[in-house]
């Protein structure tokens, strides 16, 4: 793997930006206090109160944003990478639903304990994604088909899920709702233990196959020519990027367009063909803790779930690259 100076420079700074995004989440709210006493009350030096609000609701918050958006952006480097398409990700091509709607599932039949959610969502997310690529497979690999499959098969999932919905009980339906928005409100550790996971199992088997991307880059056919063992790396990077989207869904709740921001934004910063995965992971945390900061403080006393927020800024974002996609193959 060859790391650029830029590509250094940039997952440096935004991780280091993003640590001091989640630090700034841990002095505000309710019970405000400064950075001093939160960092005495972690030493074990705190009152019963303040170890409550930091040691029990506030790290496991930050952390949970750090590792979920690191994991969502690594996950949409991959599936851009692969696609060869800046509109592909895990919440535009139903990675997402399928990992919610299993979530939902085991939230209504099973009670929904930690555990079990997580095998939910790992399960639902590889039906989903056996699926998209199953189909989009057909005639040849292509990012547009895959999109358009990946639509489609979101909007199924995201109907089986309303249906689980309709039918359940209303104080299960109210939390399994709650949880559908993407919040990091109430994170605990055992939702850091899942987005721990992802960040220390698939990031690293990510990395180490993030080589064959350039050779993937270059077309089935290219690619097959120079590495004829290339389409376990493919599934490989796949199960990497699916796993990634599925345990950071299972921590968090389905959290949209980070995956689709943080790639597009580390390509704009490199200027080069660099796979950049440490710095969307960076990127993708720093947006996830930087929209829940947000909108925990802008909108007070009121706290908006920080999939609203997320929406709020990467739809604009999809609506361009859809334009800008039109634009160039009119053109074309």
């Amino acid at each position: 793997m060859r790391l650029g100076v830029r590509a250094v420079v940039v997952g440096a700074l935004a991780w280091a930006i993003a640590v001091a995004v989640a630090l700034r989440g841990t002095v505000v709210g309710d019970y405000p206090m400064p950075l001093a006493t939160v960092l005495d009350t972690i030493a074990g030096n705190g009152t019963l109160i303040t170890y409550d609000v930091v040691v029990r609701h506030r790290i496991p918050r930050a952390i949970v944003g750090v590792l979920v958006g690191a994991a969502f952006g690594v996950s949409g480097a991959i599936f851009q990478r692969l696609a060869h398409n800046p509109l592909v990700s895990p919440d535009v091509i139903g990675i997402n639903a399928g990992a919610a709607a299993g979530a939902v599932l085991v939230i209504l039949v099973f009670g929904g304990t930690t555990g079990w959610v997580t095998a939910g969502a790992l399960i639902g997310a590889g039906v989903a994604a056996s699926l998209v690529y199953g189909i989009a497979r057909r005639g040849g690999f292509s990012g547009y088909r895959l999109v358009l499959v990946g639509v489609g098969v979101a909007a199924i999932l995201a109907s089986a899920s309303t249906f689980l919905l309709s039918r359940a009980d209303t104080n299960e339906a109210m939390r399994a709702a709650a949880w559908q928005v993407g919040s990091l409100a109430s994170r605990t550790w055992p939702d850091v233990l899942t987005a721990a996971l992802a960040i220390g199992l698939l990031v690293p088997a990510a990395l180490v196959l993030s080589r064959s991307l350039r050779l993937l880059e270059l077309g089935d056919d290219l690619a097959r020519t120079l590495s004829p063992r290339i389409e376990p790396a493919r599934v490989g990077l796949l199960a990497a990027a699916v796993g990634l989207a599925a345990l950071a869904t299972a921590a968090s709740g389905p959290i949209g367009f980070v995956a689709l921001v943080a790639p597009q934004i580390v390509r704009r910063l490199l200027r080069e063909r660099s796979a950049g995965l440490l710095p969307s992971a960076g990127v993708g945390a720093l947006v996830v803790v930087s929209a829940d900061l947000v909108a925990r403080t802008a909108f007070s006393p009121y706290e908006l779930p920080v999939g609203v927020l997320t929406a709020l800024v990467g739809a604009p974002l999809l609506v361009y690259l859809l334009v800008r996609a039109n634009r160039i193959g009119a053109s074309g």
